[in-house]
């Protein structure tokens, strides 16, 4: 089980959760290492719980992380610390076919997905891939990111995006008919603003509204 460390601080659940206290390493009636923490939240709550309940609130949350400090806490560094996990890459594309629906919106169309190797890789024949639209594309934005659940984080940003899912249906190279799921009729700057939450650990707390082309707070 890897340990969590007194003083440090952690984004879970969209607070900032800082572990004031770490007791005794004790073992379950599974025989499982844990020990009982005193975590200090950001609105002034406080929580004795396991470690390994907070483990797991963790691991459930996609923007879940580890920060080294209240004044920090970079998902997409710039510079990551020696010991941050490479996760992937967030890729922005953008679609060069001339099937009417793209053509019509093709300012706003974006594919927004996470890849674990290399995006030139993932893109490589996508003329070939549904997936793609049976189409070449361009990447217009990436975001590398660190100790993070990859499935889980593109699952949470379809889901912000949700709303402004494009609905078309296309045929492969088979004949077969295929309805994408990853291509959003969505700004670029949105996109941008939904990376800055995810690293503030905010962006479970919005949707984007389509119509009003903006993030907006997500009903309770």
């Amino acid at each position: 089980m890897a340990g969590i460390q007194k003083v440090e601080y952690f984004i879970v659940q969209g607070q900032m959760a800082y572990v004031a206290e770490v007791g005794e390493d004790f073992r379950t009636q599974y025989d499982r290492r844990d020990s009982r923490l005193r975590v200090i939240y950001d609105n002034g709550t406080e929580s004795d719980l396991l470690m390994r309940s907070f483990q797991r609130a963790l691991h459930r949350d996609a923007a879940g992380r580890l920060i080294t400090n209240p004044d920090t806490g970079p998902l997409f560094a710039q510079d990551p610390a020696d010991y941050d996990l490479a996760s992937g890459t967030i890729y922005v594309l953008r679609i060069k076919s001339d099937h009417p629906v793209v053509t019509a919106n093709r300012d706003v169309l974006r594919k927004i997905g996470v890849t674990g190797g290399k995006v030139d890789t993932r893109i490589a024949n996508a003329n070939l891939d549904p997936t793609f639209l049976m189409s070449d594309v361009e990447v217009i934005a990436t975001y590398e990111l660190y100790n993070i659940n990859r499935v889980k984080l593109e699952n949470l940003i379809h889901r912000v995006f949700d709303p402004a899912q494009l609905d078309i249906e296309i045929q492969d190279r088979f004949g077969n008919s295929v309805k994408p799921r990853e291509w959003f009729l969505v700004p670029l700057f949105v996109v941008n603003e939904v990376i800055e939450r995810i690293k503030d650990g905010t962006v479970t707390q919005y949707v984007y509204d389509p119509t009003a082309a903006r993030l907006v707070r997500a009903a309770s």
